[in-house]
């Protein structure tokens, strides 16, 4: 299983939608980056992504997006293949 990190905050309906579909994928674990928590990793993430919204999640050191581009990646098929990795 490839190593899921995710940039989020507290209360977040996407981050919370992003989890849920990577655990119904067999993912029981995901690093959450606490933005809320530690404001300077905000700025981390917008540098290594180029958004400013939360979630930001990477599967190993492929940045995939935000909670719709999981979900996209997810219909077209290819989420699969990229946690199986």
């Amino acid at each position: 299983m490839p190593k899921i990190r995710m940039y989020t905050s507290a209360v977040c309906p996407y981050c919370i939608n992003a989890e849920r579909l990577l655990r119904s994928k067999g993912v029981d674990d995901i690093e959450k980056i606490r933005i809320d928590l530690q404001p300077e990793l905000r700025q981390e993430m917008m540098e290594k992504t180029g958004r400013r919204t939360v979630p930001q999640i990477y599967i190993d050191d492929r940045h995939v997006g935000g909670f719709d581009d999981l979900r996209a990646l997810d219909l077209a098929g290819e989420l699969d293949p990229l946690l199986a990795a």
